[in-house]
């Protein structure tokens, strides 16, 4: 089964069309709520079966999430209250993208603002989707080195507490319930091929 998935992916990315057997079409599209940085979309679509259903949504202008590796051996973390689960949680510097900017823009502007550090060797690791059943937001991961201090630009109300710690620990932090933030332990595995691979 493996093989034959591996085939149906690598004979659609070789047609070079967007069509796929297991597409929904949309219907109707609507916005049923619009915020400040998040939009809802209720929208009615046909599954392929010919079954005509809704489907709820978060639109997200996509993030950029930095490693930012103070030396060899140690990197960039911070705790921040996050309010949907009432508590802080221990995460690597991330944030949205502003209209119109590019990936790498949107990286520098973070770390700066959430760290009060400028970097002046910057590697991009990729991206993922991190809430496919229900948001089209990504995240795309840079690692950040050779830093250097400046001083943080926070925006009012943004409250963090920034610390280092050994990069090889964070295993055992994700082990121990410590860090649970899911773009941060793909970070840190992310991070671990990168230097491994090295």
């Amino acid at each position: 089964m493996p093989h034959r998935t591996r085939r149906i992916e690598e004979s659609i990315a070789a047609s070079g069309q967007a069509a796929d057997a297991l597409a929904e079409t949309p219907l109707h599209e609507r916005v049923a709520y619009e915020g400040g940085m998040l939009r809802l979309q209720r929208d009615i679509v046909r599954c392929p079966d010919g079954h005509v259903a809704y489907r709820e949504f978060v639109r997200h202008p996509g993030a950029v999430m930095v490693i930012p590796m103070a030396d060899e051996d140690r990197v960039i973390l911070e705790r921040q209250f996050r309010y949907p689960l009432r508590r802080a949680f221990i995460e690597f510097p991330a944030g949205k993208i502003d209209p119109g900017e590019g990936l790498l823009d949107c990286a520098q502007r973070e770390l700066l603002e959430e760290t009060g550090y400028r970097a002046r060797d910057w590697t991009h690791l990729g991206g993922f989707h991190n809430a496919v059943g229900y948001s089209d937001e990504r995240i795309d991961v840079f690692v950040a080195r050779s830093l250097q201090a400046d001083t943080a630009r926070r925006d009012p109300g943004e409250v963090l507490e920034v610390f280092d710690a050994h990069w090889r620990e964070l295993d055992q932090w994700v082990c121990d319930g410590r860090i649970t933030d899911g773009k941060t332990i793909i970070g840190i595995c992310w991070l671990a091929r990168f230097l491994d691979a090295r």
